[in-house]
């Protein structure tokens, strides 16, 4: 069964970074595009980064030049590099593996950003 599970989440004051991690598994990881996806309180889950399978790289304009993704196929692992955080970046951020338009989504882990 495919399951992603998130982590590294947590409460930073603005400026400071922060790492998400997000393991797979039941998927076969290297052919999926990965991507991280946020949602704030009131608002709709909006794409924050997404890396092909084939390491083509998109971000939202919101976090360019802040945020990286990167994966790791030997790990089934895609991570989020925050750095440069600020409040309005506080979200759920959720990992999302997409192959052939089937979606699959992880719980979501909390990053709250103080100013």
């Amino acid at each position: 069964q495919a399951q992603l599970v998130e982590s590294g989440g947590g409460l930073v004051q603005a400026w400071g970074s922060l790492r998400l991690s997000c393991a797979a598994s039941g998927i076969i990881f290297s052919i999926n595009d990965m991507g991280w996806y946020r949602q704030a309180p009131g608002k709709q889950r909006e794409l924050v980064a997404v890396v092909t399978s084939r390491g083509t790289i998109q971000y939202a304009d919101s976090v360019k030049g802040r945020f990286a993704i990167s994966r790791d196929n030997a790990k089934n692992t895609v991570y989020l590099q925050m750095n440069n955080l600020k409040p309005e970046d506080t979200a759920v951020y959720y990992c999302n593996a997409r192959l052939l338009g089937v979606e699959r989504w992880g719980q979501g882990t909390q990053v709250t950003v103080s100013s």
